[in-house]
Order: C-alpha cells, then structure tokens, then sequence
C-alpha cells in the first residue's frame, strides 16, 4: 500500500502521541509532553478551535509521521516520522503541507525551534530544506530558525 498524506482528524489524536515518543531523535513521552502543558485533550481543543492544523502520513491504516503547525503564529510545531519512515521524503512533505497551510492562514513569519546541535538529524535536515538561523534561542539553548523561502528538497 502506497503512503497516504491528509489531515489530522480528532481521531488521530493518540497515536500522535503515541508516535512523538518513538521518533529517532528528542522523542517525547506523553508525560513529558503533559509536563509542558500538551495533552490529548489540550490538542484537541486546539485542532477543533482552528488554532492548530495538521498533516499526517498513514501506511497501511498506521500513522508513520506527522506535523503541527499554529495557524496564529506561523510556528511549526513538531514533525516527527517513525524511524523505519525516515530518508523517504515523508517529513519533507509533511512539513511543506503545513507551511503551505500556514501561509494560507496568512502567517507573515515561519518558525520553529529546533536544536542548535550539528549532530541531530533535524539541524541538518531543516537547513538543507531552505530554513535559516535567525541568531536568536530559546531558554534551553535551542535556536529559532525561520523559512525565509518555499522548502526546497533537500540533496541527496
């Protein structure tokens, strides 16, 4: 079966939970995420609200990534992709859909934070997709790239 790209339904919700702690790299637990204030049901209320959209790819009826944006303030809020999913262009795709549907929604500035260390995949992967340092981080050290123009694929 071939990978299916849509957007993320309500009943999605738990296995994107279930999958952001079994990414590669900064896999969060849903404790974790319920640490700094992300739930279920706080995504829900966002997704049904407008105030998030997303995508996701399923492969045989399972969700093997996705990615959040906030329609408001143009941020990206996380791609993640399985790890026997990665290399085959599904965050590429998955992160130009909602950056597409973020510039829809009118965001002027598209952001996100990621960390500044070389040695992680996504540092690599984000700037070989067009995005670019902005100088500024966040309290942890993570700096806040911005796509200053449409992603581009990257070389291979």
């Amino acid at each position: 079966m071939e990978l299916e790209f849509r957007d993320t339904q309500l009943t999605d919700i738990d296995e994107l939970f279930e999958l952001r702690g079994r990414t590669r790299q900064n896999a969060l637990s849903r404790e974790a995420l319920a640490q700094i204030g992300i739930t279920p049901e706080s995504t829900a209320k966002d997704l049904t609200a407008g105030n998030i959209w997303g995508a996701v790819c399923a492969h045989d009826t399972r969700i093997v990534g996705f990615c959040t944006g906030d329609v408001h303030t143009g941020e990206v809020l996380v791609p993640a992709v399985l790890p026997d999913y990665e290399g085959r262009g599904v965050g590429t795709q998955l992160l130009s859909r909602v950056i597409d549907r973020l510039q829809a929604a009118g965001a002027r500035r598209i952001w996100l934070v990621a960390s500044a260390d070389p040695t992680v995949r996504a540092h690599g992967f984000y700037r070989a997709l067009g995005w670019q340092p902005t100088g500024r981080r966040t309290a942890n050290g993570d700096e806040i790239p911005e796509l200053r123009s449409s992603p581009r694929k990257p070389a291979r």
